[in-house]
């Protein structure tokens, strides 16, 4: 809903001039959206007013200044007060962030979006930034690790998906992991090739979109996933993929020139070259079956199943609370959560399912509806009800049928395909059975090994634009927001 507020208590009729001479008069108020007032402030004898001006393709800061004529101080203070409360909400107003760049990030230019696009957005929210470019792979792990989590209220990345997926784990293997993910909220400015996390976070893949969308985000809880895999333990937000998706991706890294195409191209060769990845797959299935899968997502959808975390605003800052639904052992601040399932090194649990695929086609589980601006693979993720969405495809199938199956993604019938196998799960294990390939985890390559995976309901926390994850739903549902090649620009 669209909330505006008008300055006419504040302004007089001004009279425009041609050659200096008054001609007609100019309108007294000036209605600005809420969710696009950045700032206000007194000084002197004006009010100066940041607001965001949102286009199709951009948003760009705007300061409005208001004369004071007759008006206490004391009226006009009280007035910004409100005006402020009216224009964050439940949102947290002046965030301390911590920045990373990745001057490399999809086809590069991450950079210039940042300085351009993105930081005068966060400025003239007044907004506090300590900003470092990253140099090489890896090296957010070693800064959220070591991060000093007392300093800041965000982690804010600039890139494509592997900067957060270096940010959960940096933040993973903390002595205090827990209380670093619960505490310091994970946002995302899309610079990219995937942009998942923005998509689903923010409802854009506009990096200017994405900022003022971040000013104005609710502190709001996500599942991660736990993979095990040879002594290691990996955190995912978003997907992990084995087959012709995670070939298509991690495979053309060559053509990262052509941005996000690559993967249409990828997916296209390996449909007409008919490749298969025979794999063993053990799951713990919660729902089998897409009416059961229906039903739980709307009703979730219905109950607003998304609990924001709780804040306590004061002088303009928030001091995070623990959410009601995190164990207490979370609030000592130890490491990661236990492994319920245990590892890949374990047995499979008896009640558990086992098949032998030998024409898996893709294996794509996650727990976030978008993957991509136009790859809604998950029509019904709920990214906090602690379950992940398994989705499998066999790939012995005609070049046509695949092409159609492929292209369903973008007009949202993806769900409904007979070839498309939907499930529900808590945990999985998968073994592949010919010796060489790609696995993504997040988009980021892992050995091509057996690893198995369970979710950890409401372990993380993130900024979102309302409190909730964007998505369609399955088919019929939700269809606002979404357009035929990927999901809307729009604000509120």
């Amino acid at each position: 809903m669209q909330v505006s507020i008008a300055y006419k208590t504040l302004t007089k009729r001004q009279r425009s001039k041609i050659c200096g001479v008054p001609i007609g008069a100019s309108p007294s108020e000036f209605v600005v959206p809420f969710y696009n007032i950045l700032w206000a402030e007194l000084l002197g004898n004006a009010i100066f007013v940041d607001i965001a001006t949102v286009s199709k393709k951009h948003t760009r800061p705007l300061k409005l200044t208001f004369a004071i004529h007759d008006v206490s101080e004391a009226a006009i203070t009280t007035w910004i007060e409100e005006l402020l409360n009216r224009a964050y909400g439940g949102a947290q107003r002046r965030k301390r962030a911590k920045v990373l760049v990745n001057p490399h990030a999809g086809p590069g230019g991450a950079v210039k979006i940042w300085d351009t696009e993105v930081k005068p957005i966060f400025d003239s929210a007044r907004m506090a930034l300590d900003i470092t470019h990253t140099t090489f792979s890896g090296e957010a792990v070693g800064l959220c690790q070591e991060l000093n989590i007392d300093d800041y209220d965000t982690i804010i990345l600039c890139s494509g998906d592997g900067l957060p997926h270096e940010a959960f784990n940096g933040l993973g293997k903390r002595p205090d992991a827990r209380r670093a993910l619960q505490q310091l909220a994970v946002a995302h400015i899309p610079c990219g090739s995937g942009n998942g996390m923005s998509c689903n976070l923010n409802g854009t893949f506009n990096p200017s979109l994405a900022a003022l969308a971040i000013v104005k985000g609710v502190r709001t809880p996500m599942d991660l996933v736990s993979l095990s895999q040879g002594d290691n333990r990996i955190l995912s937000f978003l997907s992990q993929s084995l087959g012709i998706i995670a070939e298509a991706d991690l495979g053309t890294e060559n053509m990262r020139w052509m941005g996000a195409a690559r993967f249409e191209v990828g997916i296209v060769q390996r449909i007409f070259a008919k490749k298969t990845y025979p794999c063993e797959i053990s799951v713990k299935v919660e729902m089998a079956t897409k009416d059961e899968i229906k039903s739980h997502y709307k009703k979730e959808h219905e109950n607003v199943n998304y609990t924001v975390r709780k804040e306590a605003i004061s002088n303009g800052r928030a001091e995070s609370t623990e959410d009601d639904s995190m164990s207490a052992s979370a609030e000592s601040g130890e490491g990661l959560p236990p492994l319920k399932y245990g590892t890949i090194k374990d047995k499979v649990p008896s009640d558990w399912e086992t098949v032998t695929l030998e024409n898996l086609g893709n294996f794509y589980c996650g727990n976030m509806a978008w993957m991509a601006p136009s790859a809604n693979f998950f029509a019904a993720a709920c990214a906090n009800d602690g379950l992940m969405d398994l989705v499998t495809n066999d790939g012995n199938i005609s070049a046509l049928k695949y092409l159609d199956l492929m292209t369903s993604v973008e007009s949202g019938q993806f769900f409904d395909k007979p070839a498309t196998s939907y499930k529900k799960v808590l945990a999985y294990r998968i073994t592949p059975r010919s010796k060489e390939g790609y696995i993504s985890v997040d988009g980021e390559r892992v050995p091509f090994e057996p690893f198995q995976a369970e979710v950890h309901q409401g372990l993380a926390t993130v900024l979102s634009r309302n409190g909730k994850y964007e998505g369609p739903g399955p088919t019929g549902w939700e269809k606002a927001g979404v357009v035929a090649k990927g999901i809307t620009t729009a604000v509120p």
